[in-house]
């Protein structure tokens, strides 16, 4: 399995993950698998999916 990152978002922002969360929520609504997840190493929130075939 792997991973692709659809989009990174700053844990500094204001909003915390929200921004994150509502991107993640349009992708669901797409029928893609999106989900947040936050990345300690670059202190950022990650809206990513597994690929299962990767």
């Amino acid at each position: 399995m792997s991973e692709t990152v659809l989009e990174t978002f700053p844990a500094g922002s204001p909003r915390g993950s929200w921004d994150a969360e509502e991107f993640a929520a349009e992708q669901q609504q797409q029928g893609v698998a999106a989900t947040v997840v936050m990345d300690l190493d670059t202190d950022s929130f990650l809206v990513r999916v597994i690929d299962a075939d990767g």
